[in-house]
Order: C-alpha cells, then structure tokens, then sequence
C-alpha cells in the first residue's frame, strides 16, 4: 500500500488499456500531437471506356460546351439589345395626360329640339377618366377580362404567350396568329402604335394606320417587348390602366371608356354598377359584335361571361354577380331607340366637311329633330308593315315629317335601322314622282288666273311628238268624264285633265313652279311632265308641299339649327334653310290647298283622312307601280311617304293611295296626339256652271307645242272676273272658243315650242 503511494500516482481509466506511448525527445520535451486524419475510402477504379464510348462522351461534352458558350452569350447580348432598345423607348415615351385623347379626328354630338342628345358621328371621346376614379366595377371588369396578372408581370406574360401559342396551334393557326396572349401594357403599345405617329402620306386613312398597328407579326412582337417594358418603367400599373381606358374603341364610335358609357347607358364611366361594367369590358374582344346597339342580347350574354371571371377572380361576391345576371344592362333611351339615324346621317352630308366627317374638333350640333316624332313615325311604319304588309316583303320605305317652314322634324330611311352612313331613301333615292308632281302643274294654272271651279276636258287626246310619234295619255280607270273642274281632276287624279292644263299654262310655268317650290333634279321636257315621268328625293317634294302649306314661298329643308365647338358658347353657324323667295301668289297656294283637301276627303287619297283633322295631300303612283307616294299637310306639319322596292321591282297591288296613305295616316294620327285642330289656310271658290255650248270642243288630235284650248270658262255672269277685259282692256268680250284660244295662245304663252 504504501509503495502503491510513493511510486505511483493513482489509477485513472487510461490504464485500463494498453497504450503505445511515444518516446521522450532528446531534450525532454512532448512530440507535437499530430492532426486528426479523416479515413480514405478505398478510390473506385477508373471506368474505362471503350474508343467508341468514348468518342461519343468527348463529342457530345464538346457540344454542350459549344451549345452553353453560344447560348449564354447569346442572352446576354439579347439582353442587352432589349436593355439598349428599352431606354431608347422610355426616352420617347411623352407625359401621361398627352396619350389619352389619341385621336386623329374629332366627333360630332347632335342634340335634337329640346337639347339632348340622340346621336353621335366620328369618334366620341368623352373626357378623360383615371383608373384611380373610376368605377371600381369597371377597374376589376377589365383587368379581370384582359389581363388577370396585371399587376403581378412586368409588362409581358411568358406564361400568357405559352398558352396563346399552344390554342392557336391546336386550331390549326400559325403560332402567332389569333390568340396573341397580350397583356394590358401590350395592348396599350399596340394603340399607341408602339410610338410611331399617324402620317396621311403613309397611310390612306386612320382605319388603315390602326389596322397596321394592331398587325401581329413576329417583328411586331418582338418589339412590342421593350417598349411594353419601357412603358413599365416609365409608366406605374394604374397610369397603364388609366390610357387603356381613354384609348380603347368600344364600338359605336366612342373612343374610351367613358365615351361607351354615355353613348350605352347616359351615364359616366365612373357611375357605372356591375352588369353595366361587364358589358362594357366585354366590349374589348370584338366592339362592333358585342355593341348593345347592334344586338342587345348577345351583349348581354357576354357580360355574363365577364361577370363570371369577375366572380371567379373574386372582384364581386357571389350576391353581386348573381343581381347582375338577373338584371342586365340596359341602354339609354336614345341609344335604345337608335333616334334619328338616317337624320344625323343627312345633316352630315349637308354640313361643310371640315365641321363634320373630317372635323378634327369636337363639335357640338343643335338639330331641328323632335324625338316624340320620330318615334311615331318609326312606329307608324313597323305597325302598317307588321298588319297590312305580307310577310317576308321585301318592299322598303321612306317617312319625313316636317314643319311648314322646312324645319325637319322627323326622318326614316328605310324599314329597318341600319348602321351610320347606310343608304337614305328619304334624302338619297331619286325617284319617279307620279301624279304626286301634277299640283304644281294646277299652282302654276291657279298662279294665272284660274279657280280651283274652272273647267277642264276630260276626253281623248293624241299628241303627236316631233321624233317620237303620237302619245296618248289615258287615265288610271281608261274612262273619260268629259267637262270637269280642276278640283275634281286634282282629287281623282286624272291624267288626260293634268296634261291639257300642263299644255295650257307652258310646261316652262310648271318646271319654274316645280323648281322654285325646291325640286331640283332635271325635270322632263315632253308632256309627260305633268305625270311625274322625272325623279325626285322624297326630301324635295315634302320641301315642296311645306310651299304650298306656308302660302306659295319657297322652302328650303334643313336640320342644322347651330354649330359650335364643344365647350364653346358662340357658334360657327346658323340655320341654313327656311323660307325663301315667293314661287305662286298666296291666293293660288290657298286655293291649291282648298283642291287637295278635296283628294283626302273624296279623291284617292280616302284612306290619309284625319278624323277631326283638316288635311290636304296627293297621291302619286308611277308607270308599273314601281313607286307609290303620298304627301301632305295638315295646319301643323308636313309629312311625305315613299315605297318601293330598291331594285325597281314593280309593286304588287299598291298605289299611292293604298299603303303610302295608310302609313301616312297612321305617322300623322301619332303626331298629332295632345294637339289642338287648326284650319288650313284655304279659300274655297264660289261654284259656277260648266260651259254652255257656246263653246266648241278642243281638238283631239294636236302637234305637241300647239295649244289644245283645254282651260274653258263659262261666260262671264255679272260681278265676276273677266279674263279677255283683265288682259286686254280694250279688247271686246269673247264667249266663243276664240276667247279660250286667245287667251291662251297670246296671254298665257304656249305659241311656238309649246313652252
């Protein structure tokens, strides 16, 4: 125990196991301890490949090599051209409020009568709207509709273009055709034509420039990538927004957002609810196929798809989309009723071009239009053609219904509402006027000296024409009256009576009365004048019928009342028709008037009368019923009707005094509901005998431009004018049929060429 103590030291766990111990440097000191190793695994042999293997492995590794050095530079010199093209981009771009309004004309609003308005030309652009103001429905509709990674993507979407890419191959496009998979800021390149500006040099018009800029093209779409991401930089998320609002065409001609909201529903873009916001981003695919205007339900039922992404992408509660798809969007009343169309489109053509289809300004049109009016003549036409008209007809028609000064008050070119520009029957349609034309005939007779109760023969006659041999003129009914009045031949329309006064008075005294009344198409030089053979708008001969009801002056229709530059009080024009120059007396007016009362009460035109209405019109039927008219007046308004079929196919069954008198009837009773009756201006003659047989008869057969006699008076009675003693003052009183001819080969002028 005790040498345990003194010779060693005490018993620790090391001694347990036997130690190799190192041994004591010469000089005493301890060996530095050496540094842990880590255990080798035993090396894996080589693999050895054989030549060909190994031939393979050298290439394809020397391929990768080349593919990865090629590939990596290549990016990078990409790179840097987007980056160098890029800045070059964002140095162009221009301040924010310069690419809202990026039109390259301007518009032209049109407010009817009372102030509002009914109809809009050129591109519409509605005022600046932003993103951040805007209806919050409308925000999400769009970004939901176009671009549902807006604000996640740095102007392009690989992810979008994939996809675009793999449906236009699978419907058998090229890979760039159709679906472009373009994002909002794209888009907002493409309508900003990445930057190149509208030259008329280059392009023939601004449809052709925007057709070129939306072009798809892989080199339209390799540079659509800096300048979206120029855009980007330059630009923030909301103020990309803010130009794809004011930018993008939504039909219709309006240009932005809230343009489309008050074209649609008369109400801005910032007031817009949910199913109104819909309709509107569903506009963006295809504006002129989805326009609520050219067909309501089929907008409708793309707005339910857009109020379903909206719900999808959770911009609307599920209670939201489903009040929206119960209760769709509804247009204004005047885009509903699509008041005065063909209006609007005949007061452009008669303002000065530079004020309205190629205006660069904003203008601002006060119009003659009454939309109540419109709206009855609209209904009038659908009512007689849906109850009196076979089904399938293709028989067209024309309305217009004006005040006695000329001011338009109404216009229907045509059956059916058509686009802007389509072709106006009212104001466009030159056509053969029929016996509608024989009152200016009987003014220019009345302008002389005649009574509505002088006689007129009604027999066979022969005219034999230099050149083209006998003409024989018959009546409608192929029968003969003998001596009638002029009131009776008027009201019954017959022809044989129009041609010997036509004769009588000069066919040059019809066409000064017929042009200075405002019909200004060449007028026929042969007899068959006076029976409507010449054409005429309907346009003109209501023009002309507003004469005879504002006692003989001349009228010029017009619709314009005052143009001006939107947000400016003084205008750049006035009226430019109304009344003009004196064409017959105003006695003869008002004894015309008095005879074509007659034609309503118990001539041809039976079926235009107005019950407790004083009325006066003329039928007119042209050869082969190829067009049927009916004109006339009340104390109020004047109205003209026109049907026909636009290829000239003749008409089953219809004159002027069947349908066209209907129509005419049915237009006026709707008009003048809430008025009170007014008596014509008319002077009713006192009655006299017919001639005695003191008179010879007039000749049957005659050489055109001699005179037939045909104007016969009966012998002058006490107190009553005396034409031989009026024009020759010195002359003895005539009762034979010299005094006829007299009169009327030296005083009324038909000696010679028969003018």
């Amino acid at each position: 125990m005790a040498a345990n103590e003194k010779g060693r030291g005490p018993l620790v766990a090391d001694k347990r196991y036997a130690t190799k111990r190192a041994a004591p440097s010469a000089s005493g000191s301890k060996p530095p301890p050496k540094k842990p190793t880590r255990a080798r695994r035993p090396s894996r042999p080589a693999r050895r490949h054989g030549p060909i293997t190994g031939l393979i492995v050298g290439l394809w590794t020397l391929i990768w090599r080349v593919v990865w050095g090629v590939t990596w530079r290549a990016g990078a010199m990409l790179g840097l051209v987007v980056g160098l093209a890029t800045m070059y981009f964002y140095s162009q771009l221009p301040p924010l409020t310069d690419l809202l309004d990026g039109r390259a004309r301007g518009s032209v609003t049109m407010l009817d009568r009372d102030g509002q308005v009914y109809a809009w030309r050129g591109e519409t652009f509605g005022g600046q709207i932003t993103a951040d103001h805007v209806s919050r429905y409308l925000h999400d509709a769009v970004v939901a509709t176009e671009d549902k990674r807006f604000y996640r993507h740095f102007g392009i979407s690989p992810r979008g273009i994939a996809s675009a890419v793999r449906i236009n191959l699978s419907e058998g496009r090229g890979p760039l055709e159709g679906n472009g998979g373009s994002t909002i800021t794209q888009q907002v390149a493409k309508l900003l034509c990445l930057g190149v500006p509208y030259d008329t040099t280059k392009w023939k018009s601004e449809a052709d420039y925007e057709q070129d800029c939306r072009g798809g093209g892989v080199y339209r779409k390799i540079k659509e990538i800096p300048y979206a991401i120029a855009m980007e930089v330059k630009y923030s998320k909301e103020e990309i927004l803010t130009i794809y609002l004011n930018r993008a065409y939504l039909g219709a001609g309006a240009r932005g957002f809230e343009a489309a909201a008050q074209r649609y529903f008369g109400k801005s873009a910032n007031e817009v609810g949910p199913a109104e916001a819909a309709m509107l981003a569903g506009l963006l695919t295809a504006p002129s196929r989805f326009a609520p205007t050219n067909n309501l339900e089929r907008a409708q039922n793309r707005a339910n798809v857009v109020i379903g992404l909206m719900e999808d992408q959770g911009y609307v509660t599920k209670a939201e989309a489903d009040e929206a798809r119960a209760n769709p969007a509804r247009l204004s009343k005047a885009a509903e009723t699509k008041s005065g169309g063909a209006f609007a489109d005949w007061v452009m053509e008669s303002t000065p071009s530079f004020l309205a289809s190629e205006t660069t300004e904003d203008v601002v049109i006060r119009t003659t239009l009454d939309q109540r009016l419109q709206k009855a003549a609209e209904d009038a036409l659908t009512y007689v053609f849906e109850n009196k008209v076979a089904k399938g007809s293709k028989a067209q028609a024309a309305i217009i219904v004006m005040s006695a000064d000329g001011a338009v008050r109404a216009m229907v070119g045509g059956r059916e509402n058509m686009a802007a520009g389509s072709f106006n029957r009212a104001t466009q349609a030159k056509r053969q006027t029929g016996s509608s034309f024989k009152p200016f005939a009987y003014a220019a007779a009345l302008d002389l000296g005649f009574t509505p109760a002088d006689y007129v023969e009604d027999t066979p006659l022969t005219i034999n024409i230099p050149g083209s041999g006998p003409w024989t003129p018959k009546n409608y009914d192929e029968k003969f009256k003998g001596m009638i009045t002029l009131t009776e031949a008027l009201a019954e329309s017959r022809n044989i009576p129009a041609v010997r006064v036509s004769e009588a008075v000069g066919r040059d005294a019809v066409r000064r009365v017929a042009t200075g009344f405002g019909i200004a198409s060449n007028l026929a030089d042969g007899p068959a004048l006076v029976l409507g053979a010449s054409e005429s708008t309907l346009l003109e001969m209501t023009g002309a019928y507003a004469g005879i009801l504002n006692g003989g002056s001349a009228v010029t229709p017009y619709g314009l009342v005052e143009l001006r530059l939107q947000g400016e009080a003084d205008p750049l024009m006035g009226a430019g028709g109304g009344l003009g120059e004196r064409v017959i007396s105003e006695q003869a007016a008002r004894y015309l008037t008095y005879m074509m009362t007659k034609v309503i009460e118990e001539g041809t035109g039976t079926r235009a009368r107005l019950p407790g209405w004083e009325a006066a019109g003329k039928t007119g039927t042209t050869q082969a019923a190829r067009d049927a008219w009916f004109v006339g007046f009340t104390a109020d308004y004047v109205a003209g009707v026109w049907m026909g079929y636009d290829d000239n196919t003749p008409l089953k069954g219809v004159t002027g005094g069947g349908l066209p008198a209907e129509i005419w009837q049915e237009v006026m009773v709707r008009v003048h509901e809430g008025l009170e009756p007014k008596p014509l201006p008319m002077d009713i003659p006192e009655s006299k005998l017919p001639p005695g047989g003191a008179y010879a008869p007039s000749p049957q057969v005659m050489t055109d431009g001699q005179s037939p006699a045909p104007v016969l008076q009966p012998a002058p009675q006490p107190g009553e004018r005396n034409l031989a003693e009026e024009f020759f003052p010195e002359a003895p009183v005539m009762t034979d049929a010299d005094l006829a001819e007299q009169i009327l080969r030296d005083v009324l002028g038909t000696q010679g060429n028969g003018n």
